[in-house]
């Protein structure tokens, strides 16, 4: 099945809303749960050329070579 751009807005319309149920054009679609409409969302930018971004975080440490709780004992 092809999928539209307006479809993909209509779900993550829903998806923003916490709500189940889509409704688009003249058809009404209700899923079972939120993860299943993130899915067919994620599914449905890869199939129109969409890139997923994800937001990323890196946590970075330091350290001297050294525990200075054993330096004082």
């Amino acid at each position: 099945m092809a999928f539209t751009s307006s479809q993909l807005s209509a779900l993550e319309e829903a998806i923003a809303l916490g709500a189940t149920t889509v409704k688009y054009a003249d058809k009404e679609v209700t899923y079972r749960s939120l993860s299943d409409m993130m899915q067919l969302a994620s599914t449905i930018r890869s199939q129109l050329g969409q890139s997923v971004t994800k937001n990323r975080r890196k946590l970075v440490s330091y350290s001297r070579g050294f525990d200075a709780a054993n330096e004082l004992g």
